[in-house]
C-alpha cells in the first residue's frame, strides 16, 4: 500500500491486456457500462421519488408531481453535466484543481454566514437560489478528490517525506472537514476523511504516517459524538431504537417495519403504507425503505447489484488508466459514490448509526445528484482516454 499505484503492476494492466480485460458486459466499453449502470439507478430513483413523495407533495403543495418535476430538472442538468465532463480530456482538470479547491473552501465559508447561507433543521448547509437549494459540501467532495489526486501525483518524487506527502494534505483536509462539520454535516465529514486515508495510502504515502491519525480520530469521536447529546442519542438509538421509539429511534423503527413488511417481492409499486406520513421524508435519505416495502428484497437486491457493478466498472477504469493521476482520480470518485451508497443502506437497515447521507442517484435532491453526475463524467473521461490508447 505504501508504493505508488504506477509501480504496482498487479493493479494497472499493461496496454496489451487492456483491450480484452474488464468488458464484463460483452462488447460494451467501460464508459458505456458506466452509463447503463448510472441511468438505471436514475430511472429507479425517478420512479421511487414519485411513489414516495406524491402524498407529501399533495399535502404541502397541492401537486402530487411537485418533487418529481423538480427532480426532473436536476436529472436533465446532471445528465448534461455528465456528457460535458466526459468530453473534456481528464488531464485538463489538473490545471484547475487548486482553483477549484479555493472556490470550494470559499463556498463552505460563505454558507456559514447568516443571511448568506440558509438554515433548515438547525443546519446551515445550503444556498437558496430561485427556489432551489445548493449544498456546497456535495461539490467539495468531488473537488477534494480531484485536488488530492493531483497533489499526490505531483509529489511522487518525495512521497516518502512526511512533511511533503502527509501533513499538507492532512491540514487541508482538516480545514475542509472542519468547515463541513461546522454546518454541521458529520456524515460528509466521515466520508471525506475516509476517502483521504484511502487515496493517500494508495498514492504511496507511508502507512506509518496514517497511524498518527488514530488518536486524532478517537478524540474527534469523543468530542463530536460523545459530548454532543443529539449525536449520542443517534448512537444509542442505533444500538437499541426501542429505548426511545417515539423520538430518536422512531425513524429507524419505521424503516425496519417498511423493509420487513415488504417481504421478498414487496407490496407493489405505489402500494407502500409507511411513506404515508409514518416514515419522515421517505423520498430523501430513507428512500431505500420505500423500495424495500414496495419492491421487496428483490428491489433492494437490484439496487445493491447496480452499485456493485458501478464499483466494479470504476475499479476497472482506475486499473486501466493511462497514468497515475487518472488511476487515483477514478478510484477516489468511485469510492466516493459507492461508500456513500453503503453508508446510506447501512443506516436504513440499522447497520450503522443514522447520518444525513442520500442514496446516490436515487434519493431526491439536486446538489448530491449533480455532484455525483460530475464525478461520473470525470470517470467516463478517464475511461474514454484509456479506450483511445488501446484502439
Amino acid at each position: 500500500m505504501s508504493r505508488p499505484i504506477t509501480d504496482t503492476s498487479a493493479f494497472i494492466a499493461v496496454p496489451e491486456e487492456r483491450e480484452n480485460e474488464g468488458r464484463h458486459w460483452g462488447a460494451l466499453s467501460p464508459a458505456v457500462q458506466l452509463w447503463v449502470e448510472v441511468l438505471l439507478l436514475i430511472l429507479i430513483g425517478f420512479v421511487m421519488i414519485f411513489s414516495a413523495s406524491s402524498m407529501v407533495a399533495v399535502k404541502k403543495f397541492g401537486d402530487s408531481t411537485y418533487y418529481l418535476k423538480r427532480q426532473l430538472v436536476c436529472i436533465l442538468l446532471g445528465v448534461g453535466a455528465t456528457i460535458v465532463m466526459s468530453r473534456i480530456p481528464y488531464k485538463v482538470y489538473r490545471a484547475y484543481a487548486g482553483y477549484a479547491l479555493i472556490g470550494a473552501i470559499c463556498a463552505l465559508i460563505l454558507v456559514l454566514i447568516p443571511g448568506v447561507g440558509s438554515e433548515f433543521n438547525n443546519a446551515r448547509r445550503w444556498f437558496h437560489l430561485k427556489g432551489f437549494l445548493l449544498q456546497p459540501a456535495e461539490y467539495a467532495k468531488v473537488v477534494w478528490v480531484l485536488y488530492l489526486s493531483v497533489s499526490l501525483c505531483r509529489k511522487q518524487d518525495r512521497i516518502k517525506q512526511m512533511r511533503v506527502s502527509f501533513w499538507p494534505h492532512i491540514i487541508l483536509c482538516g480545514i475542509v472537514c472542519g468547515l463541513i462539520l461546522k454546518e454541521p454535516d458529520f456524515g460528509t465529514t466521515i466520508l471525506m476523511g475516509s476517502l483521504t486515508v484511502v487515496l493517500m495510502a494508495t498514492g504511496g504515502v507511508p502507512c506509518k504516517g496514517l497511524f498518527v491519525l488514530i488518536p486524532v480520530v478517537v478524540m474527534g469521536v469523543y468530542k463530536f459524538v460523545y459530548l454532543v447529546p443529539w449525536r449520542l442519542e443517534r448512537v444509542t438509538a442505533f444500538w437499541n431504537p426501542w429505548t426511545d421509539p417515539l423520538d430518536s429511534g422512531y425513524q429507524l423503527i419505521q424503516a425496519w417495519i417498511a423493509v420487513g413488511t415488504g417481504g421478498v417481492w414487496g407490496k407493489g409499486l405505489g402500494a407502500g403504507e409507511l411513506k404515508l406520513f409514518y416514515l419522515p421524508e421517505p423520498y430523501t435519505d430513507f428512500i431505500l425503505a420505500v423500495i424495500g416495502e414496495e419492491l421487496g428484497f428483490i428491489g433492494i437486491a437490484a439496487v445493491c447489484l447496480l452499485f456493485f457493478f458501478f464499483f466494479r466498472t470504476g475499479l476497472h477504469i482506475s486499473r486501466n488508466s493511462p497514468d497515475q493521476f487518472g488511476s487515483l482520480l477514478s478510484l477516489g470518485l468511485t469510492l466516493m459514490i459507492t461508500l456513500q451508497a453503503l453508508l446510506n443502506m447501512g443506516v436504513v437497515l440499522g447497520l450503522v448509526p443514522t447520518k444525513g447521507l442520500p442514496l446516490p442517484f436515487i434519493s431526491y435532491g439536486g446538489s448530491a445528484f449533480t455532484a455525483n453526475c460530475l464525478a461520473v463524467g470525470m470517470l467516463m473521461s478517464v475511461a474514454r482516454n484509456a479506450e483511445g490508447r488501446t484502439e
